[in-house]
Parts: C-alpha cells; structure tokens; sequence
C-alpha cells in the first residue's frame, strides 16, 4: 500500500492529553495520526484536497479561539473530504448535533470506551475511501472534458441529446463525415467506451 492509501488519523483537541492518548491508541493498532491543538493550526498544515489521505477527522467541539463547530464550517467550505468525528463532552449534546446537522458523520461523548473509538474510526476510513475515489474519479472526468475543443463540445451535446449525426451535422452546419470524426475524437479523448458510458461521465460532473 503506497503511502497515498495509507489512513492518516487527523485529531484537533485542545487538550494535550487527550491529543497524547489518541496518538498513541492509534499507533497501537498501526494508524498514522497527525494531531494539532487547535483549529488554526490544523488548517496550515492541511493538504491539497487532492493531496488527502484517507482517513477521518476527530475533532474537539469545544475549543479556545476557533470552536470545533467553526472549523466544521470552514472545511465544508473547502469541501473537505474526510468524515468528522465530533467529540464532546458530557454537556455538549446540543452543540454535536448541530455538528449532526451540518454534515458530521458521528459524535463521540466523553468519557468514552476506546474500542467504540476505534470502531467508528474504522467506518469512515472505509467512507473516506469512497469519497477520495468519487472526487478522484470526478476531477479526472473534468480534466478529460477540458481537453474538447469548442466543436467537439457541440457535438458532444447533440450526443447526449440522442441526436443523429445527420442532425447534428445540419444543426452546426456540418459534414456528416465532420461530425463523425469529432464523435470518435470525443469518444477517445473521454476514454468512453460507449454513448451511455459517456452520458454517465458528464453526468456525474454536471448533475
């Protein structure tokens, strides 16, 4: 497994202990973590989304400065890939499920059984895993798509019409042997093995 598949824990706690503890029932079942003391800290040394580990979040609600909630909002603006893991204290209910509602994946209360910990951390390594792939997936679809010149793009859209080259040709004012070659060059560029494959593509980004 590369180092680019390899889950990397990322725990925001203002606590130095509890940071400690994490790292290190972390590292007893062989997970990597990155931990930092506040929110601030945590996005300077946030990687490109396309440089992001698998992995999940664990994150202080209550925190000095920056709250855990704040920080919420602010990845969600970056469209921060990784599930949250919010963890409160036992008078922090209402603020996790406002984390609940805003997109975070579970709420963890303090005191807390480290295996549920970990039992949780488990599915959103697993959920992270599928959200990289989609978003990989995604980016290549677009990077694919902005190599189609401005006449491959037309015909493109007459494609996804379910349009006969004939038509298509008469409605750009095109050979039909012209429409064809832009069809197969866009078929080729698109790496699609099929019109449906190629419906599905677009879809998936302009959807």
């Amino acid at each position: 497994m590369s180092l680019a598949d390899t889950p990397l824990i990322l725990v925001v706690d203002d606590d130095d202990a509890m940071r400690r503890s994490m790292q290190f029932l972390f590292a007893s079942v062989g997970l990597d973590s990155a931990c930092h003391a506040g929110a601030d800290e945590f996005l300077a040394a946030l990687p490109p989304r396309e440089a992001q580990r698998p992995g999940a979040l664990v994150l202080d609600v209550r925190m000095p400065g920056m709250s855990g909630l704040e920080l919420q909002r602010r990845l969600a603006e970056r469209d921060f890939p990784l599930p949250i893991l919010v963890v409160t204290g036992h008078g922090d209910v209402p603020m996790a499920v406002e984390a609940l509602k805003a997109g975070a994946y579970d709420f963890i209360e303090k005191p807390f059984q480290e295996q549920y910990l970990l039992d949780r951390v488990a599915a959103a390594i697993e959920l992270s895993r599928e959200t990289l792939a989609r978003q990989t997936r995604r980016r290549t679809i677009e990077e694919r798509l902005a190599r189609l010149g401005r006449r491959e793009r037309e015909v493109l859209g007459g494609i996804l019409a379910g349009k006969l080259n004939k038509t298509v040709a008469w409605e750009l004012e095109l050979s039909v042997k012209t429409v064809e070659a832009y069809r197969a060059s866009i078929m080729a560029k698109m790496e699609a093995g099929s019109v449906a494959e190629l419906a599905r593509m677009v879809a998936s980004v302009e959807g």
